[in-house]
């Protein structure tokens, strides 16, 4: 299986708060939150991992470079306008099997993603979405699933939502089609391309992945190294 990592944002947030290293490089239990989530991808057998970064990331660059001695590891160097570019832009290494992406800085429990790719690998559907109930992001995307964990709908506020996006997304190649005709429609947020998947047909589920944070501010660091430290 493939995996892809969004690492192309600029944060900027981060550096407001006075972070002077590549959000890439952020230790996440002293470990750069890109080597981390490597490691945990490679981990899950993975066949190759595609990653995307700024031109703005030199340092990026070179531990890439690094790490693409011990595993198979295709990057692309790009400044994209949002992640949903940055993924089409590494559609070309996803294409020809099921694949597995996130951003860089989505930390979570190893044990649970673990037990998500297991499933995606034996599963029917089309995709399995990761979900969480904590709540700790500031426009959060709410999940409607039935009893069964199917994935009803994405929306903009609660609802009786009890799940939110986790930002992490199993899915089969055939989605990249409907990343693509996003893309071309002038879309540019993650969520247009979710809900996409669901106006096209697509049959997705959720997996609940436990207390997942994204890595926006100072403060969530040791949010994050917490979660990490959990499993």
């Amino acid at each position: 299986m493939r995996y892809a990592i969004i690492a192309a944002g600029e944060g900027s947030r981060l550096a407001e708060e006075g972070l002077d290293v590549p959000k890439p490089l952020v230790p996440i239990g002293g470990v750069p939150m890109i080597e981390r989530l490597a490691g945990i991808l490679m981990r899950q057998d993975a066949d190759r991992i595609a990653v995307i970064i700024n031109e703005q990331s030199p340092d990026t660059r070179a531990l890439l470079e690094s790490m693409s001695l011990r595993m198979p590891i295709d990057f692309v160097v790009r400044d994209t306008p949002s992640p949903m570019h940055s993924l089409l832009a590494l559609a070309p290494f996803l294409a020809c099997d099921r694949f597995c992406a996130m951003t860089v800085d989505t930390v979570f429990q190893e044990k649970r993603f673990s037990e998500m790719v297991s499933e995606f690998k034996q599963t029917g559907f089309d995709g399995i979405m990761g979900v969480t109930s904590f709540v700790d992001d500031e426009k959060p995307l709410y999940v409607g699933v039935d009893e069964s964990m199917v994935i009803k709908g994405f929306h903009d506020l609660a609802e009786g939502c009890r799940f939110v996006s986790a930002g992490v997304y199993c899915l089969k190649p055939a989605a990249l089609d409907v990343l693509s005709e996003c893309v071309e429609s002038g879309g540019r947020r993650m969520r247009l391309f979710q809900r996409s998947l669901i106006e096209e047909g697509m049959r997705l589920k959720a997996f609940d992945l436990g207390r997942v944070i994204d890595v926006d501010h100072l403060s969530d660091v040791q949010k994050a190294g917490q979660i990490a430290l959990e499993g």
